[in-house]
């Protein structure tokens, strides 16, 4: 058995945990990742397609030349890394964290440290967790299982794909898949608006005459050994119409319906969390609801962008050494209001800046995000276009908050009106 001492240990290589670990290491601090893959980068490693990096490095790269820069930093760092290594626990009290795991590279290994980082990253939802009648036949994947097949593996998963979902994802693989030669008939998508971004309909659906069937839903799958076809079948005011339903031949069904942050391990650990986001409650710091245990990523609330993510590492390794310096800041409770889906974190510190990311429960052009302080609003700003699938990134700093006294409520109330 491996046994060593860190100050902090992070758990996942990806684009999430190399920040937090780097900024934990440039501050002085003693870090290592744990990494449950025999390489890392996270999920980028499969992304062959490019428009990574645009914010963070002002450049526009694939998703492994994103990765590799950010791998060379840890490299020159000298972060412990620990791939092929699977978490199994987290156990011990504040400030006497020990991280447990297991992998062919170290055998056991238990890291003790004062500080722990979740950044495993989301993962998708497969059939399981959408309602589709038919048989279990081969070709049904999910979209990101599809990505790997085809990028890391160089297996082609199907000739004629039906996405189900929009998904960025699923919108990516459509294009990918047509640009190998394969038909792709069509993206279904329950909802009246697409789940992707904008960009991701205009570049991988539009710019290749792909139809995107919204209000509709995929309510059969055909085919016994092998998909042989879906009936799908148009909405009309939210109940399926079938007399209106159509066939739509295909070998394969790729899955778009939505990513979730990965989480049994914070579970076990005995981390609240939170049911708008299925990620950690976290504080300001990004600190979950047990002491020393941070979160950033994916796995606290899935991201759009990978440079936001970046971003929210670096914030957390920030909040990390703070944390281990025995530094405290005032917080108060923030609350998501009238058309807000979710907003992370779940506090606010009126002493230091604060970055939120909120998600709409609608879609509207000029709309306006009204933030309120018991009941008194503080600050209110323009948004051109908001709906469900663009996440909203808000900046709050000391000089926007009134004097607030300890003792009171100061609950802050964002809304979309």
């Amino acid at each position: 058995m491996l046994e060593k001492s860190y100050d902090a240990v992070v758990i996942g290589c990806g684009a999430a945990g190399m920040a937090a670990a780097l900024a934990v290491r440039a501050g002085g601090r003693s870090v290592a990742i744990v990494e449950r893959e025999e390489y890392p980068g996270g999920i980028l490693m499969q992304c062959i397609h490019n428009g990574f990096g645009l914010h963070e490095f002002k450049a526009d790269l694939t998703g492994p030349e994103f990765a590799e820069r950010l791998l060379a930093d840890v490299l020159t760092a000298e972060i412990d890394i620990y791939p092929d290594t699977t978490v199994m626990e987290i156990s011990g009290e504040t400030d006497t964290r020990v991280v447990t795991g297991c992998g062919t590279a170290h055998g056991v290994i238990r890291l003790a440290c004062r500080a722990v980082v979740l950044a495993m990253g989301c993962r998708e939802r497969n059939r399981g967790n959408v309602a589709i009648a038919g048989s279990r036949p081969a070709g049904v994947f999910t979209a990101g299982l599809a990505q790997r097949l085809m990028n890391l593996d160089g297996w082609l998963p199907g000739r004629r794909a039906v996405v189900i979902g929009s998904g960025d994802i699923g919108l990516i693989m459509a294009r990918r898949l047509t640009l190998v030669g394969a038909k792709v008939p069509a993206v279904v998508e329950i909802m009246p608006y697409p789940s992707g971004l904008a960009r991701n309909i205009s570049q991988c659906l539009n710019d290749y005459s792909i139809p995107l069937y919204l209000s509709h839903i995929v309510s059969r799958i055909i085919g016994q050994d092998r998909v042989e076809g879906v009936m799908v079948t148009p909405l009309v005011d939210g109940a399926p119409d079938y007399a209106r339903s159509f066939h739509l031949a295909c070998d394969t069904i790729l899955l778009s319906v939505g990513l979730i942050p990965e989480n049994e391990l914070s579970r076990q650990a005995g981390v609240t969390l939170n049911d708008d986001t299925g990620g950690p409650r976290v504080d300001a710091g990004l600190m979950s609801t047990l002491p020393g245990i941070f979160a950033c990523g994916n796995v606290l609330h899935v991201h759009d962008l990978v440079d936001f993510v970046v971003d929210e590492g670096r914030r957390c390794g920030g909040a990390v050494l703070l944390y281990l310096s025995g530094e405290s800041a005032r917080q108060f409770p923030l609350a998501a209001g009238a058309n807000l889906r979710s907003l992370v974190p779940n506090f606010y510190a009126p002493d230091r800046e604060n970055v939120i990311f909120l998600r709409s429960m609608i879609i509207k052009n000029d709309a306006v995000l009204s933030l309120r302080i018991d009941g008194t609003e503080i600050k209110r700003k323009k948004l051109a276009h908001v709906q469900p699938s663009e996440m909203i990134r808000l900046v709050l700093r000391p000089a926007d908050f009134p004097v607030l006294e300890d003792g009171r409520g100061n609950v802050l109330e964002a809304a979309i009106e």
